[in-house]
């Protein structure tokens, strides 16, 4: 039995540093939210949300996006087959304030088999976790940045989208031989948010290991390097995972495995999953207080 995975998805600091490669993250990552499911991406609807056309700068942010998620789209095998676009979102209260350039991916993709149909969240104690793709020192727009230094500036990662197409091939090809416990998008927040999230979504601790990088230990954790994803898998069925994906083309490292009642990441991070569902639970409410 078949089904549909959707996904929508926009990054609007990384539109406003660079609306160009802000839209392409954007089409890649809806996309790959929809491949970590097992799903294929197929095709792509968008809203495109910008400030006033008649000021040039806002007129230039809105064709470096179109131009940028075309580009995309072309690369990932994913047509646009509707979409709205919405201009003047910005107000002249106190000066003109305008929103960040915001176009907004929805992804459609389809899964040949339910029953393969892949979590977020960890599945079973013991399972290894591997994570897809190359971490690189890339802060720029980053969550990190914003929330940890209250800086919203630096160029967004870099983005190859033949990477990212090989990687999207090789998630619904590994969902599709049963070779996944879960996986996950590693996005905003960088690989530290991203297993913290698995590990929320689950009740299941972990433990995990970064590579040995020559790189800074924060853009190691929270950096949002592009086209990565981590995965869990029985820790019988791993080799065929490494060796598929050294078939494919995609760089794959095994962190460490699950369980335990702590999230436990070398080097840096060592909280209890207590801990860290109480600072996640609370951080809306205290937003919106």
């Amino acid at each position: 039995q078949r089904g549909l995975a959707l996904s929508t998805d926009c990054n609007p600091r990384f539109c406003w540093l660079d609306p160009y490669l802000g839209a392409q993250h954007a089409v890649a990552e809806a996309a790959r939210n929809v491949a970590v499911t097992g799903a294929r991406p197929l095709a792509v609807t968008n809203c495109l949300n910008f400030a006033s056309p008649e000021r040039p700068e806002a007129m230039w942010e809105f064709a470096e996006a179109v131009r940028g998620m075309g580009d995309a789209c072309r690369a990932l095998g994913t047509p646009v087959v509707s979409g709205n676009v919405s201009f003047y979102n910005e107000t002249l209260r106190d000066g003109p304030q305008a929103i960040p350039p915001t176009p907004t991916i929805g992804m459609l993709g389809l899964l040949e088999d339910i029953s393969r149909a892949v979590p977020a969240a960890f599945a079973s104690a013991g399972d290894a976790i591997v994570l897809l793709g190359e971490t690189f020192e890339e802060l720029g727009g980053s969550e990190y940045l914003a929330l940890r230094h209250g800086l919203e500036r630096g160029r967004p990662p870099a983005l190859d989208l033949e990477c990212e197409r090989r990687l999207q091939e090789l998630l619904v090809t590994a969902a599709a031989r049963g070779l996944l416990r879960s996986a996950h998008d590693v996005s905003e927040g960088g690989l530290a948010v991203a297993l913290a999230e698995c590990a929320l979504r689950s009740g299941l601790g972990l433990e995990a290991r970064l590579p040995a990088l020559s790189i800074r230990p924060d853009a190691l954790l929270f950096g949002e390097s592009a086209s990565r994803a981590v995965l869990s898998c029985a820790q019988k069925q791993l080799q065929e995972l490494l060796s598929l994906a050294r078939e494919q083309g995609v760089p794959a490292l095994t962190l460490g495995r699950i369980g335990g009642e702590r999230i436990r990441i070398e080097p840096g991070v060592d909280v209890t999953l207590a801990e860290t569902h109480d600072v996640w639970s609370r951080t809306l409410p205290e937003a919106l207080a």
